[in-house]
This record gives structure tokens, sequence and C-alpha cells, in this order.
């Protein structure tokens, strides 16, 4: 699989909390903030990758943490890693923000999401 980027997803119990903490006590820089203005999902550096942190987790079935793997064709590879016997855990589908995203498991049930940017979304636009 060629990964283009990459980034761990944290859904936290408490948003509001986790942002201060990775934003104000560990001083991680902010690459980009998304979302209602009121309860915003941030993505910070986090050396050569990122670290998402958004939505809320119970924290009691599992999903609180997640990788995000961003790749060229995420049907492609859903497929590819089907027929290596990886479970599927939903099919890919384009989301309401743009990206399309299939959702797989590792062998613990961890959630890895594959992600392929749609040459017209905004994250492949140059903004200038």
């Amino acid at each position: 699989m060629e990964v283009l980027s990459s980034r761990v997803l944290l859904r936290p119990t408490d948003l509001a909390r986790s942002r201060r903490f990775y934003a104000e006590t560990l001083g991680l820089a902010v690459y980009r903030e998304f979302g209602p203005p009121d309860h915003p999902g941030v993505v910070f550096f986090l050396g050569q990758g990122f670290l998402e942190v958004s939505g809320e987790s119970d924290g009691d079935d599992g999903t609180g943490l997640s990788l995000w793997l961003q790749v060229r064709d995420a049907a492609a590879e859903q497929e590819r890693l089907r027929q290596a016997g990886v479970t599927v855990l939903r099919e890919a589908r384009l989301e309401p923000w743009g990206l399309i995203e299939s959702w797989i498991a590792d062998p613990d049930g961890h959630r890895i999401v594959l992600v392929q940017v749609p040459a017209d979304h905004p994250l492949r636009r140059d903004p200038r």
C-alpha cells in the first residue's frame, strides 16, 4: 500500500480538555481546525505526522484511537485488503466533508481509516 500521508486520530472523552492539553500543556502547533466553531476538531503537527483530536468517545468501546491513512484509491485498497483477510468495518463512501473513506480493522480491532482525497477537494487545491 502506498500511504501518501497519515495521522493518529484521538476521540477523547472530553474534547475541550484534550484540546487544551495538546495545545497549551504540550504546546503542539495547530495545523488546521475544522467543523463547527463551537466544537471544532483540531489537527496538530506531530513531528513528521499529525495528531487529530476531534469527536468524542465514551471510552468503553476501544474506538478512541485510530489510524488515518491517505491512499490513492480507498475502494481499491479496501478490496485488496478484504482479499487478504482484513475485516472491513465500513465500505468506501463519499463523506459529507468531501473525502472518500473506508474503515478496516487491525487484528486487535483498532480502526484504520483509509482516506482518498478527490481531485476537487480543498485539501488538494492551492488556496492562494
